[in-house]
């Protein structure tokens, strides 16, 4: 490696020579050293950023920067020198100076040389500042990955080293959630935020990455059950390295410059977790937690969405939080027309349209998603942004992940690039084909009345659409964000695109999932809030919540990408700060035991707002007409029509022929009036509408909803005061609607199971009926339970089916249990340890579930009324829970039952349990097998190991208690639902015979 007196004539050609740098350089405490304030430069000194990229940018745009195992590479372009400072502590003096060597071909600085992990590092760049003089930088690393506390040093990991990851870590291990963009619901959170206050969480963990790894804090009890309703996606506020919380040593009881807290729309270094969160911002630590934190979410069936802060730096020029400009002075940002540098988004404005900056900003981007999981992306202040860049960076992304990566933002069109002054900007009206979303304001502002920027009095006099200004422009304007603010729709024969919105067209959007619907995010006053100054002051706390709620039904039922800001479903509070960015833990609070929001509300009406949202939530979830994905299905499936009274709203969505809309046609109906409405529909005459099963639901948190009425002669709907109401038509013309609900069950960890009740055709309240249980009701359709029934309804007793749902990455937690020992009966099988809470699941199914049913359903509530059927894992657990608790169910059922998982693949488990318990008496079993289930055969007798184990199990019940047994082979059947469907026919006819 050549040395730097070697080097000396190559990097100091030209004026103001200035000696070479020294140890002593690296471990000098300040940022910078003015070498000379001479303003003589060179040529090669100040290059305006077109010069560079058309020198540069082809050749750079596909170097590889940072620190990798081989060395390092900066580029620095106009530098004089570049040398490298390595430490072996994130505070202790250097160990070595390196020289770097400049690629006149791409303008980077490279250092080749072995890295060894945990090997911190500055650069020495030598760079002439205008106005300053040649000046000697000691910086970090814009490509770093991981730093030394508050970013003073870079920190070289590889962030592939197991040492970096959590056990099982698999960045690609997302929740199967979206189909496409307009499934997302995202739940936009902070970290801080999220477990500052939570006593449930361990005390170091609370503030921290790791507090969402404590699977049973309220916080986490809180985001599982959002995600059981349809949250798909926890978007995180700034999670990247943020310049403005001290990283050790923070006073949570600070002044807004020394305490714990701040939004992070500061960023400081783009690719490295913000350190103030980890439990030591120090070493590895930050990456390692941030990748649990990811993980966690990940098993609690969410992904995850990352807000990022491109478009702006916390500081620029020689300012202690400047890295970009201290290295290629006046390259990485914007400057407006006088010369001055551009601050509209608040700060040091970045220029994306540099080549190197929006490489730097994909390269970002492609690293949390491939290093850490990151499954979507939101972009502040995106408009300040070339579209060209952001479709760059898309393409990047899928190129990477080898899928579509959802990208929203903030699509405002302000400050020195409005309008295209400078390029086509990712912006609302400029982003019309590309697939990436906006932020609508539309609905928003009218939703809640007045505009972002709103200060006394207009913060109480300009009223929204449910807090007292129903007018026919705010109906209308609803009305757009219900219909995706596409530029096409026609709304009373106008399309939405020549209705005025401030200037600027209501619809600009060519498909719904360029659209993103809300009322409320981390920015200005919370809705809560805002209904506190705007509401009257007599309105009573129920109604405030049920005006929250409904604000939030606009949201719920509009077509695009449906965005909450985490509280709304609890009535959080800021009290009525409207720019809580560095207010502190206390106005930031959020309370998960549900009896403080913050503003004075009721326990009981933060529990009615939590439940009923997230029944809207399951509304949403129930059907893709609250979902759809084109403009022609928007355009084709929609209608609002007008009502006569400007605070009642309607949408009618037509389902036949789509693909998983469940209801051949939905109709939803918005009241903000605090009167009863009525509407008369000539389309709905004649119709057969009724209340949307989750209305029905017998955990159904709005009562009121249930008031609503539908008169079929007349097609007159009635619709209770300040609700949210969804009538649908019946899935089936035989069969009731599917009944859905949650009860809470203690297994490994306490969670909510979500059930399904299936009425018989013909239901008749005073009469008894037998209850088929199914295990893994999450097959529900896929086994075509539902069809199955309207075929067979005249030959069979009428039933009523009762569907538990088992999450397929669960079930092989539910298996066998010994219900004489208390516990679960578990041997090493193929599949592992089978069967972990098979004794807790069988408790909560006869100890909770039954009881329940028999309580809210005219049941026969005896062992002969009660079957239960499963299938493949659910099937061994079926068995388990009659052979266990033959007093309950009668009957057992099997198809692909799984005897096959046995101790050491010479016995079977099930079979081991029935030899060795007492004889019991009565029950009846049916199994039932395909012929090419498996390929394994034990016995070498020609017959595949899952039939000869029901055979087995069947002898077995035969001779130890004279029971009835059955096994059925299905020819040609195999290891899925469509052969279980298959054996479904002949199963029923063996239960329930008329």
């Amino acid at each position: 490696m050549k040395t730097l007196a070697a080097l000396c004539v190559a990097c100091f050609a030209g004026p103001a020579f200035a000696a070479l740098p020294t140890r002593a350089d690296c471990d000098d405490p300040a940022a910078f050293t003015v070498l000379s304030s001479s303003q003589a430069h060179d040529a090669r000194d100040v290059r305006t950023p077109k010069a560079l990229d058309a020198q540069y940018g082809d050749a750079a745009d596909a170097l590889v920067l940072g620190a990798t195992k081989t060395g390092f590479k900066l580029w620095a372009p106009t530098a004089r020198n570049v040398a490298v400072c390595t430490y072996a502590g994130a505070r202790s003096a250097s160990t070595w100076l390196h020289a770097a060597q400049r690629d006149d071909r791409t303008g980077a600085w490279h250092v080749a040389l072995p890295v060894d992990d945990g090997t911190y590092y500055l650069y020495l760049v030598d760079v002439f500042v205008p106005g300053t003089g040649l000046v000697r930088q000691r910086v970090t690393d814009p490509y770093s990955v991981a730093l030394a506390a508050n970013g003073t040093r870079s920190l070289y990991v590889d962030l592939d080293s197991p040492a970096t990851k959590p056990r099982d870590w698999d960045p690609k291990g997302t929740p199967k959630r979206i189909a496409a963009p307009t499934d997302l619901v995202i739940y936009e959170l902070h970290v801080r935020d999220f477990s500052r206050d939570d006593t449930s969480v361990p005390a170091e963990h609370r503030g921290k990455y790791l507090a969402f790894t404590n699977t049973q804090s309220n916080g986490m009890r809180h985001l599982r059950a959002l995600a059981d309703a349809g949250v798909t996606d926890i978007h995180l506020l700034p999670v990247f390295d943020f310049a403005t919380v001290p990283e050790r040593d923070c006073d949570p009881a600070g002044d807004a410059a020394h305490d714990c807290f701040n939004w992070g729309y500061d960023p400081f270094h783009f690719n490295v977790p913000e350190g103030s969160y980890a439990s030591d911002a120090d070493g590895i630590a930050r990456i390692v937690e941030f990748r649990r934190m990811v993980q966690a979410l990940h098993n609690a069936n969410l992904r995850v969405g990352m807000d990022v802060v491109y478009n702006h730096t916390m500081a620029a020029g020689q300012a202690n939080w400047s890295v970009l400009d201290r290295i290629v002075p006046g390259y990485y940002h914007r400057y407006n027309d006088d010369g001055t540098l551009a601050t509209s988004t608040c700060c040091a404005n970045t220029a994306t349209e540099h080549r190197m900056m929006a490489k730097l900003m994909r390269d970002s981007v492609v690293l949390w998603a491939t290093q850490y999981g990151i499954d979507s992306f939101r972009f502040d202040l995106m408009g300040h942004q070339p579209r060209a860049a952001m479709e760059d960076l898309q393409r990047a992304l899928k190129a990477a992940t080898g899928h579509d990566v959802p990208l929203i933002g903030e699509g405002w069109n302000f400050g020195e690039v409005a309008d295209g002054k400078r390029f086509v900007q990712a912006s609302q009206l400029s982003l019309g084909g590309s697939g990436i979303g906006t932020f609508s304001d539309r609905a928003r502002d009218a939703v809640r009345g007045g505009g972002p920027g709103d200060q006394m009095p207009a913060l109480v006099d300009a009223k929204g659409w449910i807090n007292g200004g129903a007018n026919d422009a705010s109906a209308n304007m609803v009305r757009v964000g219900l219909a995706g603010t596409l530029r096409d729709y026609r709304l009373d024969g106008r399309p939405l695109s020549s209705i005025d919105y401030n200037g600027q067209p209501a619809g600009y959007a060519t498909q719904p999932g360029e659209v993103v619907n809300y009322v409320e995010n981390h920015d200005n006053q919370t809705l809560y809030d805002i209904n506190q100054l705007k509401l009257p002051k007599d309105t009573p706390p129920d109604e405030r919540a049920r005006v929250q709620l409904l604000a939030t039904a606009t949201t719920a039922f509009s077509q695009g990408i449906a965005y909450f800001h985490a509280g709304i479903d609890v009535l959080r509070s800021k009290s009525l700060d409207g720019n809580s960015f560095d207010s502190g833990d206390t106005v930031n609070r959020l309370d998960w035991s549900y009896r403080d929001n913050g503003g004075g509300a009721r326990p009981e009406d933060i529990a009615f707002m939590r439940d009923a949202f997230r029944d809207l939530l399951r509304i949403r979830a129930s059907s893709t007409l609250f979902r759809l994905r084109t403009r022609d299905d928007v355009m084709a499936r929609l209608t609002l029509p007008q009502t006569g009274s400007p605070d009642l709203i309607v949408g009618r969505l037509d389902g036949k022929g789509l693909e998983g809309a469940r209801f051949p046609a939905v109709q939803y109906f918005l009241n903000a009036s605090t009167q009863v409405r009525s509407v008369s529909l000539p389309a709905s005459r004649g119709e057969p509408w009724i209340l949307h099963p989750v209305h029905l639901s017998p955990t159904a948190a709005d009562l009121r909803a249930r008031e609503a009425r539908f008169d079929r002669e007349t097609g007159r709907f009635t619709i209770p005061p300040r609700t949210a109401v969804v009538f649908v038509q019946p899935e089936s013309t035989v069969l009731p609607d599917l009944l859905t609900f949650r009860l809470p069950a203690h297994l490994s960890e306490d969670e909510d199971i979500t059930v399904d009740v299936q009425l018989p055709a013909g239901y008749d309240a005073r009469r008894r009926y037998p209850v088929l249980y199914l295990d893994d009701g999450q097959d529900f359709a896929d086994v075509h339970v539902r069809e199955t029934m309207e075929k067979m309804h005249g030959e069979l007793v009428p039933f009523i089916v009762v569907a538990i749902h088992m999450p397929r990455d669960r079930m092989a937690g539910y298996g066998l249990s010994d219900r004489a020992a208390g516990r679960s009966v578990v041997a090493p099988t193929k599949y592992g340890d089978v069967g972990t809470n098979a004794h807790a699941y069988s408790e909560w199914v006869v100890g909770t579930l039954v009881p329940y049913v028999d309580a809210h359903w005219p049941t026969q509530a005896n062992a002969n009324g009660r079957t239960i059927l499963g299938w493949s894992l659910g099937g061994i657990n079926a068995f388990s829970l009659g052979w266990n608790y033959p007093e309950v169910f009668g009957r057992i059922g099997a198809f692909s039952p799984s005897f096959w998982l046995s101790n050491d693949n010479k016995g079977g488990i099930a079979q081991a349990l029935v030899a060795t318990s007492p004889a019991k008496q009565g029950l009846r079993a049916y199994f039932a097998a395909g012929t090419k289930e498996e390929e394994s055969d034990r016995d070498k007798n020609g017959v595949i190991d899952v039939i000869d184990d029901a055979k087995d199990v069947a002898e077995l019940l035969r001779t130890h208690g004279g029971n009835e047994a059955v096994v059925v082979e299905l020819e040609g059947g195999i290891h899925r639902q469509t052969s279980w469907a298959e054996m479904l026919p002949g199963f029923l006819r063996w239960a329930f015979p008329k």
